[in-house]
Parts: C-alpha cells; structure tokens; sequence
C-alpha cells in the first residue's frame, strides 16, 4: 500500500477542454483497439490486464483506473500526472509506455507487458533468491533509477512489487503513479516499511532527492534476500517512527558475501549526504561481479515451471473437490493433492525447513475463478511448442540487466569484479528461450500464481471499506481545512472591517481634539497677553512709587546731613574760640582733622542711604 498526502484539484474529472490535458490521451475506443482481456493483478488503484493488440498481434499489459466516483478529480490528477510521467520515460529499465485511453470515466494506461514482479518470485518459491539472482535484479533496477535522477525525477515507490520482468529477462521499473516529475520533493509519498527516513521527517521539514530511491533499493535487496521488509510485523505507524530514529538495518543471515553486506549498507546510510548517489553505486563491485548471461532467464523459467505445476495441482485439487462433492460428499482434510503439492516443492526446492515458517498462507478461492486462471495458462505451458522453438533461427535478444566484463586487477569496491567461468551451455539455453520468447510472445505466460491474483483481488475488496474510511476521513479533513479557511477569511475581513472604523474614529477624535487644542491655545494666549499688559503695568507704578520714595529719603538725609554739618561747625568754632592758648597752627591742623572726619563721615552715610 502506497501513502500519499496531496491536496485536491479544482479542475473536473474527464474534462479534454485543456489542450495540453486532452493531447495526453487517445480517442480510440479501446475495447476495439485490445481483446484477450485477462486479469493479471488489483490494486488500491484498480485492476491490471494482459491483452492483445487486435492491430499488431502484440501482447500489452493494461493498467486500468477508474475517476468516477468520490474524489473524482483528485483521481483524475493522479491519472494526468502518471501519463505525463510515462510519456517522459525512455531506457531499457522503465516500462514501456505505449498510450492512454478513456472509456466510461476509466483510463487505459497500455504498456508493454511484463510477466510479474521480483515480488512474485517469493511469493511463488516461498524462499529467499540467490545473491547472484538479487545483483541481476539489483542491477537492472538501479540503471533505471540513474536514468530517473539524472533527469531530476525521483520513483518514491522502489520494491520488489514494482521492479518488473519480461520475457527476455528484462528488469523494468513499474509503477510511477507516486514518482515526482521534480527533484528535489517534500510530498509524504511512498510505502511505509521501504521510506527513507528524510521522507519521513519531509512531513514536518525538509526536503529530499533522489537518494530516496537509494534507501529503498537497499531495503528491496533485504527484501529479497529475506522474503520480506525489516519491522514488516510491526504496524505502518511504529514502522515509519522507529524508520526515522532509530538506526538503519543490515542484512540478518552470515551467508551473505561482505560485497553484497558493504552495497546494503551503503543503500542505507542514514544521512542523505553520506548515501551513494544511484550512479555511483551502478560502479559497486557487488553489481560490476560478472554474472551469466542467463541468471534471470533461468529465474524465470524456474518460476513459470513452479507457477505451472502449482496452478495445474489447485486446479486438480478443486476438481476434485467438487467432484467428491457431486458423488461422495465433502472430502477428507490433507488429500493426495496436498501432499503431492508438498512433494513437488520439496523436489524443486521452493520449501526449505528454515524458511517454511515464514510463508504466506494461500486464501481458498473459487472454482471458477480458479478454472479461468488456469485455462488462461494453458497456451504459456506448451513444452512441446517450446522445445521446437529451440530449434529456430538465431535471431537472439540481449538482456537490459547486462552483465558488464570487466578485467581484475583493483580492490576497489566499485572496481574489479572477479570473473567466474561463463557455462556454454547455460548460455545457449538463454539463447534459445530468447528464441522462444520471439515465437511465444502473443500467447499468455506469467510468473504469478492464480491464487495470488485471486487473493489480490479479495483483498482489494476486503480492503475497499478500510479505504473508503480513509477516503471519507480525508474528505472530512479536506471540508474542515476548507471551512477553517472560510472561517479564517470571514474573521480576517471583519477584523480589517473594524480596523478600519476605529482608525475612522481615531482620526475623527484627533481633529476634534486638534480643534479644541487650538482653540484652546488661542484663549490662553489673550489671557496670558492681558495678565502680562497688566503685570507690566503694575510693575511701571511701583518702580515710580520706589523712585519718589527714594528721592524724598534722598533729600530728607542731605537736608539732615546739612543741618548736622552747620551743627558741629558751629560747636567746634565754639570749642577753638574757647581755648584761646592753643597755638593757631595748631587750631588750623586740628580743624583740617575735624573736616576730613566729617567728610568721610558725611561720605560714608551717602554710600548707605540707597541701602536704605
């Protein structure tokens, strides 16, 4: 299960009006255009076929998604963004894309067709691959990724389940309905267990690039060396918590060689500036070992020959269930079938003892959906047709996941892969099952089990009301966020509405008050002028008053001191006539002493009467 947190668009479901929207799709009526409808796989998005083209004879899958209904046009932008995202895609290692069609408010996103998922090969052997079968597929995927993040896109959704296979032993990315056409992101897109933790942490801050990717590529290789993801039996939620603090994880089992551990731990490094970028690690030594040509090749063979025999025993197994039923009755637990089932895998080797606990228990299915599954097989199961096509032409098909020769002589880790011998033989069955393909490829083959997809699909609907509660929740969330918009809005015009009158009434109160200020000042000025003419006034009389009053004191002290002189001239006249023996040059030095007294003393109360 993919998560993605989007917000939703304003433009309606299915409409062409944009010329730019309606170029992205065909006008055909795609029920003329494909026949041979068979249903290959379902998901949260909806349901994946084989067909055929009826114009070319060729063998396409279709990817078909629905916009009709709830969150139509959130779907609808879903289906836009992903066929402009395909339409961008060209290398060897991404799906081929060869068109989209509308019918009845469902795409038909057409690709080339591919046999399953690396996904699938666990499902269907119940055990780990081989380290050589993990750098094959590794590698494959991470050419593709490269091409991705050196054109600035990034895929958000790297598993197993979407690392594809094709008949000539292709390795192709699929699934690019989370990819973002821009580098660097911060949507919160992706399944949880294969998250980089920066994804994680970009729901708060942040951004990220491609080495989102990287991680998930090294959590992928875990998955494959140990059937499933690390902190798989937690729940999502604890998953992406301890994802984000805790430290990263590394391969469990010893068995592994120190090449592959060094290319998991350098996937998952825990700060995004330390993790190898995609191109880089295509140089890694665990990738650069050489490989035989056929690995994936005989992969696949091993599995359809495994998916065959598997789905011939279901089918076996129901047919005779119901043919008990019809006769005899319900049938004993644990027949024949079960243990002729249990045989097969023991003599193929898909069960081992270490790994049987940890299998995916098959859900019962019906028998006519299991009858129809089977039938589909039976034109991918010819051996005969096979065997007869080992003797064709050599028209030979190299696969994209190539095995890069290079010679030995460095220790790098990027460098010098070692060079094992290269079976002839095994190179000549690779070659004609490339022939095969060519002669084979209108006729229907896969690597998955029919059960698998019946159980896709009954899961898909077990998990509709689970989706339709998150879908309902989201569109709760969406109404809230919308009326907490409104609302915001509303409360923010009215806040500028009453800003705005009270900034009305400010300036109203501050003319007023400016007005009467002025007024004011006015009639304190003429108070202030009158009391200070009046002050003046009063000032001016009373330093007249002063003035008379010093003038007469002035004049009454000379009238005084006039008075007092004339006084004692007269008496010290009268005190020299008296002595008649005092020497007259005496008398006149005694009179000069007399005089200068009276002077100073005369001068001494003029310096004081001002005080006065």
């Amino acid at each position: 299960m993919s998560w993605a947190l989007a917000m939703p668009s304003t433009a309606r479901a299915g409409s062409l009006k944009d010329p730019e929207v309606a170029e992205l799709f065909y006008r055909d009526d795609p029920e003329k255009l494909f026949a041979d409808l068979r249903e290959i796989g379902h998901g949260s998005f909806g349901a994946v076929y084989f067909a055929r083209d009826v114009r070319s004879n060729e063998v396409v899958a279709i990817k078909k998604m629905s916009y009709s209904g709830k969150q139509s046009n959130e779907k609808w932008q879903d289906i836009i963004k992903e066929v402009k995202f395909l339409q961008k895609l060209r290398h060897p290692n991404t799906v081929e894309y060869r068109g989209c069609y509308l019918r009845e408010h469902t795409a038909w996103l057409v690709m080339e067709y591919c046999l399953g998922s690396a996904s699938d090969l666990l499902e269907v052997h119940k055990k780990p691959l081989q380290e050589v079968e993990i750098a094959a597929i590794t590698h494959g995927a991470l050419q593709g990724l490269a091409y991705l993040h050196s054109h600035n896109m990034i895929h958000r959704d790297v598993k197993a389940g979407n690392i594809l296979l094709t008949e000539p032993g292709q390795v192709k990315l699929g699934d690019f309905g989370s990819a973002s056409i821009v580098a660097p992101a911060n949507s919160f897109v992706g399944t949880p267990y294969w998250m980089a933790p920066e994804v994680i942490l970009a729901m708060d801050e942040g951004q990220y690039d491609g080495k989102v990717d990287v991680w998930s590529l090294g959590i992928t290789c875990i998955e494959l060396a140990e059937r499933k993801p690390p902190l798989f039996n937690m729940n999502a939620m604890s998953a992406l918590y301890h994802i984000a603090q805790n430290e990263s994880p590394i391969l469990q089992s010893s068995h592994w060689s120190d090449y592959f551990r060094n290319f998991v731990d350098s996937c998952l490094q825990k700060i995004p500036q330390d993790r190898p970028t995609s191109d880089v690690l295509l140089k890694h030594r665990f990738l650069c070992r050489e490989r035989p040509l056929s690995v994936v090749l005989d992969l696949i063979a091993r599995t359809k020959d495994a998916v065959r025999e598997l789905d011939n025993l279901q089918y076996r197994k129901m047919k005779k269930i119901l043919f008990q039923e019809t006769h005899n009755g319900p049938a004993p637990e644990g027949g024949e079938e079960e243990e002729e089932a249990e045989q097969y895998m023991l003599r193929t080797g898909t069960v081992n003892s270490m790994e049987s606990s940890h299998s995916v228990p098959s859900m019962s299915i019906s028998a006519s959906s299991q009858s129809s599954s089977v039938n589909s097989l039976a034109d991918g199961s010819d051996d005969s047709g096979e065997m007869a096509m080992m003797q064709e032409g050599e028209h030979t098909v190299t696969s994209n996941s190539s095995i890069i020769h290079r010679p030995p002589g460095h220790d790098n880790i990027y460098d010098d892969p070692y060079q094992p011998e290269i079976d002839a033989q095994q190179q000549a069955s690779s070659a004609a099952r490339r022939r095969a393909y060519y002669r084979n490829r209108d006729h229907f083959a896969t690597i998955r089990t029919a059960s698998l997809v019946t159980r896709q699909i009954q899961e898909h609907e077990q998990g509709s009301a689970l989706r339709e509660q998150m879908s309902g929740y989201k569109r709760m969330r969406r109404q809230h966020q919308k009326q907490l918009v409104a609302l915001e809005n509303k409360l923010k015009a009215e806040m500028e509405e009453h800003q705005l009158r009270l900034d009305k009434e400010l300036e109203a109160q501050r003319t007023s008050f400016t007005g009467e200020g002025d007024k004011l000042g006015k009639k304190h000025q003429a108070i202030l002028e009158k009391e200070t003419k009046a002050a003046l006034a009063e000032e001016k009389k009373f330093q007249q008053h002063i003035l008379g009053q010093q003038k007469k004191e002035l004049s009454s002290l000379l009238e005084s001191q006039k008075r007092q002189y004339r006084q004692r001239k007269e008496q010290l006249k009268e005190e020299l006539n008296e002595n008649q023996s005092t020497p007259k040059r005496e008398k006149q030095e005694w009179l000069v002493r007399q005089k200068e007294c009276l002077q100073q003393l005369q001068a001494e109360e003029e310096a004081g009467a001002p005080a006065q």
